[in-house]
């Protein structure tokens, strides 16, 4: 057992400066700060992320479950449904996963909405911050496909489960669970980290854009080409750092996905996840059309000072919170 922090002084000096730079940029673009509630009464279906349950038991009147949020996505939305305009929020954030070096179960979000934005809008000013915090002269931007195409000669938006399955076995990296999938995505998302992301983002942040359009999750569809959605994703050094999407509006469409989500659970034996009823309302009472995205602090920090893990940026990792 250690008691002390494993982020140093001149670290948590350093940390604080970049902090003030996120905030000034956004001050200098009218982007206004909010904080919204980090234990809420609906969470995700996402089938790859499971939430942290609190369960809330005031004077003994019976057990009330929340849930930690997995990221303050669904109450900005609350937000922006109700009539604000753009804003951003530097939020804990909690995942019930395992730690590791780019991985803590709590951890530092930014995330932000832009009314009125398309990706390419905000593609741009992504851009323009990490630039501002990374010190880079500038950053890449490639389709998925292209990126797919360049460094597996597999077109992800033409192929099979058996071509997939054939590719990775020539590479020697065909596992048990992979033969057995039945879904595309995820072959398509494990030759994706392993085959694309190394080569990615080296020397400069790597934006990919217009991923499938069954890898939407909250994004809309692009409506000059319906095998893709409005979503983006950027990496740099090996580190995913940002993913952001043009936001789905519909209600119904929604809703459908959240079904599909739970279908899914359904048939990985995992356990399905009731829809969050306050999301839904604010859906039918209308989302302004925008863009939005989430940032990994922690990661940008570490990439920032040149550390190897996020637990040199943080003063207490959950093992020694």
């Amino acid at each position: 057992m250690t008691w002390q922090p494993s982020m140093d002084w001149a670290t948590a000096q350093q940390r604080a400066k970049l902090l003030s730079t996120i905030r000034s940029f956004f001050n200098n673009r009218n982007v206004v700060e909010v904080e919204t509630p980090q234990m809420c009464s609906g969470t995700i279906t996402d089938v790859h992320l499971d939430p942290i349950v609190a369960n809330y038991d005031w004077h003994h009147e019976g057990v009330n479950k929340l849930y930690l949020q997995t990221s303050p996505e669904y109450p900005m939305k609350r937000l922006l449904a109700s009539g604000y305009q753009s804003i951003y929020q530097i939020a804990k954030a909690f995942r019930n996963e395992a730690e590791g070096r780019l991985h803590n179960p709590e951890f530092t979000m930014l995330e932000w909405y832009r009314l009125g934005f398309s990706m390419k809008d905000l593609i741009d000013e992504v851009s323009e911050l990490l630039v501002e915090t990374l010190s880079v002269s500038s950053t890449d931007i490639q389709s998925y496909e292209h990126a797919f195409l360049a460094h597996t000669q597999l077109n992800p938006l033409e192929t099979s489960l058996a071509e997939c399955l054939a590719f990775i076995e020539q590479h020697g990296k065909l596992e048990p669970w992979l033969e057995a999938t039945t879904s595309l995505d995820t072959l398509l998302q494990f030759i994706f980290c392993e085959w694309v992301e190394p080569k990615i983002g080296q020397l400069v942040p790597c934006f990919i854009h217009s991923f499938p359009s069954s890898q939407a999750s909250l994004a809309t569809i692009n409506t000059d080409d319906a095998r893709v959605a409005n979503r983006f994703e950027c990496y740099f050094k090996g580190v995913e750092l940002v993913n952001g999407f043009h936001e789905l509006t519909d209600k119904e469409q929604q809703l459908r996905r959240f079904a599909e989500d739970n279908n899914q659970r359904e048939q990985m034996g995992a356990q399905t996840r009731a829809v969050d009823d306050k999301f839904i309302a604010a859906l039918a009472e209308g989302l302004p059309a925008c863009s939005g995205v989430a940032l990994g602090i922690d990661r940008l920090i570490m990439l920032a000072m040149g550390k190897q893990s996020i637990s040199e940026v943080m003063t207490f990792t959950t093992q020694n919170a």
